[in-house]
């Protein structure tokens, strides 16, 4: 008898410059930063007793509006049958979920890298806390997809060209901007939507705990850059400024779903220029940027240049919108919330 076939493993290296910062004083020179690194302490929480993973997934139930379909409205949508609607949506969860998984694999590892590489104390201190975040939200990702749905795809090639230049890039405050600001706001709103969209149970009850703690890494972010940016020269600002415009873009174009119209035999083409023009599949990627644009404009990114730019991605009405930390605000409420009623049974 043939002894069963090893599991697959895919191992990625990349070559990344890092710089290494000591710094010998161990001064408390941020209370802002110091004063976030206490709340995160406070507020871990353990993802196998703190969600219930008892409870039963169906992936082939729809989990949100029909008019937030990507096909929605087309020919190739009239057609589908109902068998093929619940293919789709299989497909469509497991894609998801999977992106998420790899985007919080990213942030672990940039999380990482900002405990050696930014200057004060005070940072390393909190960016040692969201090591343990990222560990934490990869763990219910991963256990999730594998445990509940069963199968998951690999990374969206966009999603890996952002996370390969946040990575490679040596500059502390480009790893910031990068993941905290961008990877990590545009988690925030999309995990945001789905507590509210989705649903299904278990799920929201993973992105409801996931959100409190990325309101907190978005935060540090703009605590981290928020007067970094008044220094530089205008070409060192413009770089930031293109970069930050860059990602938006590679962000906006990695939910159009290329991968699963590819697996589902689909004219690959014709559906990624039907969900770019659906109606509902604009708005949400449109909302998407809702924390990200607010969060730039704070660390002073958002110079006349980029509004512009920002207004024809279509999300510049964001720029008023709640900031990250009343967001973080709302999410310490919720938690404190719990824990008082966990503490009253």
């Amino acid at each position: 008898m043939n002894a069963p076939a090893a599991p697959q493993i895919d191992i990625e290296h990349i070559s990344a410059e890092l710089d290494i910062t000591f710094n010998w004083t161990y001064q408390q020179a941020r209370k802002d930063l110091r004063d976030l690194y206490r709340k995160a302490k406070k507020l871990q929480w353990d993802a196998e007793t703190r969600i219930d993973w008892s409870i039963d997934v169906d992936i082939e139930k729809a989990s949100v509006p029909e008019f937030m379909h990507p096909l929605f409205g087309s020919e190739i949508y009239a057609k589908l049958s109902e068998k093929e609607h619940i293919a789709i949506r299989r497909e469509m969860a497991s894609w998801m979920q999977s992106q998420f998984l790899h985007g919080e694999q990213g942030a672990l590892l940039a999380a990482s890298q900002l405990v050696n590489s930014v200057p004060d104390f005070d940072s390393k201190l909190y960016a040692s806390t969201q090591v343990m975040d990222e560990a934490r939200h990869v763990e219910v990702f991963d256990k999730y997809l594998h445990e509940k749905v069963g199968f998951s795809y690999p990374v969206s090639p966009y999603l890996k060209k952002l996370l390969n230049l946040i990575l490679t890039d040596s500059r502390w405050d480009m790893k910031l901007l990068g993941m905290q600001i961008m990877v990590e706001g545009l988690a925030l709103a999309a995990f945001g939507v789905t507590a509210k969209t989705v649903e299904e149970p278990l799920l929201r009850s993973m992105t409801t705990y996931v959100i409190q703690d990325e309101a907190r890494h978005v935060a540090y972010g703009v605590l981290s850059l928020k007067d970094y940016y008044d220094d530089m020269t205008e070409k060192e600002r413009m770089e930031r400024e293109d970069f930050v415009y860059e990602s938006a873009v590679l962000m906006r174009d990695r939910f159009l779903m290329q991968q699963v119209w590819e697996k589902l035999g689909f004219p690959v083409d014709e559906c990624v220029d039907i969900a770019k023009n659906n109606a509902g599949q604009q708005e949400f990627r449109k909302l998407l940027f809702a924390k990200i644009v607010p969060a730039i404009k704070r660390i002073g990114l958002l110079s006349d240049r980029q509004r512009e730019r920002f207004h024809n991605l279509g999300i510049l009405q964001y720029e008023d919108w709640a900031d990250p930390f009343e967001e973080l605000a709302q999410a310490e409420a919720e938690q404190e919330q719990e824990r008082a009623a966990t503490a009253a049974e």
